[in-house]
């Protein structure tokens, strides 16, 4: 039966989250979609529950959150924890607040921790202002993020609009002085939501501590870190197995820029051409799907890159009834879809909203979370069931923002 029932924002938080905790001994699956799974959970030590609610209307994002939680419940976790980015990403009404108010609600509770905090990706909090890096959140190229812009880089003031109750602070100086101090804060507080300091792996091992018995812990996948699961030489699920790779990059942000400006040198690519797209999807799309067969043709072992964005690229908002960034995340999904039934069978996917497309495309349920490619970026097995047959293949599903400049040429070292 599983000890923690997590909630997500969107797919490539729920496997950041999923491989933290099984770095520290859980066993752990992702489940697309509030929805149970076709398979059995029953042998896992923690549930990852994807949602695609960050960016959804706060009404929407609060009944999926609800759902997911129900069915948490029901396959008797004892624990919850609500995840969300470590940039804190949401818009000045949610839709972080307005979930972790209803998760609370639903359980009887009234007081929950939020640490967004993740030292090993460079994210830290400081008397309740996010950095990202060297950077105060909005100083980072969060501050220009196409759907969630970040131009404030106070927790409190973010989070104060977005909850109907009192938003909180515990300092550095608290946390330094041991999970017995943070403990007698939070014990001081009886509605609110905390925000807690963290710059270091050893403060977030301090706050699981203190929070030990809390029924809701809310944050990024950093938190994870202070959590013991009951199988710490076990708990990574086996690859799915050899076949054709490929690299599916939907984001915009800078890092995965740099990626694919990196592996364009090393990979065969082939940029999305948005006006193609517009004039003749499907031929657009069989164009993509063919230059993939072909490279596998030549070399199985070198992954063909298909991408959206160029360093440089601006998306510029489209007068179209379908935006541009929608438009390429469906052409990604669509290309992910007959990849898999020509043969590809290890899909890398750059992007929040393209990796939630693409697992939707597949209709995977369920991820079982394997070995690591960097912090947050997990390779994953699954099973897809396009056109109607069951194939397994292992999904990596990237934030934008995560990895390093060569994770699209080193990420399958892992695999072999």
């Amino acid at each position: 039966m599983p000890l923690i029932g997590a909630i997500a924002d969107d797919f490539t938080g729920a496997t950041d989250l999923a491989t933290m905790l099984v770095s520290r001994g859980f066993r752990t699956a992702v489940v697309i979609g509030a929805a149970e799974p076709d398979e059995p959970l029953g042998e896992l030590d923690a549930v990852v529950v994807a949602l695609k609610s960050r960016t959804a209307p706060v009404e929407e994002a609060v009944r999926e959150s609800v759902a997911a939680l129900r069915g948490l419940r029901k396959a008797g976790c004892e624990r919850i924890y609500v995840k969300y980015c470590s940039t804190f990403d949401s818009t000045p009404t949610g839709n972080i607040g307005p979930v972790v108010d209803a998760v609370l609600d639903q359980l009887g509770a009234e007081r929950a921790v939020v640490v967004p905090a993740f030292p090993a990706t460079g994210r830290t909090v400081h008397r309740g202002h996010l950095f990202v890096g060297d950077q105060p959140l909005a100083e980072s190229p969060m501050r220009d993020h196409p759907l969630t812009p970040m131009r404030d880089s106070n927790l409190l003031r973010l989070l104060t609009p977005q909850t109907r109750r009192p938003v909180r602070l515990i300092g550095h100086d608290v946390v330094r002085a041991g999970a017995e101090a943070v403990r007698a804060e939070l014990a001081e507080t009886e509605s609110a939501l905390v925000v807690v300091d963290a710059a270091t792996d050893a403060d977030l091992v301090t706050i699981a501590e203190a929070t030990a018995q809390d029924p809701v812990l809310t944050g990024g996948a950093g938190l994870a870190l202070g959590l013991t699961g009951p199988h710490p030489d076990s708990a990574r699920a086996d690859s799915a197995g050899s076949g054709p790779a490929v690299v599916l990059a939907g984001s915009a942000s800078a890092a995965t820029r740099s990626q694919v400006a990196h592996a364009k040198s090393v990979l065969p690519s082939r940029k999305l051409d948005i006006a193609a797209l517009r004039a003749d999807f499907d031929g657009a799309v069989a164009e993509l799907v063919e230059f993939a067969r072909a490279q596998w043709a030549v070399d199985p072992d070198l992954p063909p890159l298909i991408y959206a964005v160029d360093e440089g690229d601006e998306l510029e908002p489209s007068q179209s009834a379908t935006p541009a960034g929608e438009l390429l995340e469906r052409a990604l999904a669509r290309c992910a879809g007959e990849l898999v039934v020509l043969g590809a069978r290890r899909l890398l996917v750059a992007g929040g909203e393209t990796s939630g497309a693409v697992v939707l495309a597949l209709g995977a349920t369920a991820l079982h979370v394997g070995a690591q490619i960097a912090p947050g970026v997990p390779w994953c097995r699954t099973d897809s069931y396009v056109d109607g047959e069951v194939r397994a293949v292992d999904v990596a599903l990237k934030s934008g923002n995560f990895g390093g400049v060569d994770i699209f040429t080193t990420a399958w070292d892992v695999l072999s």
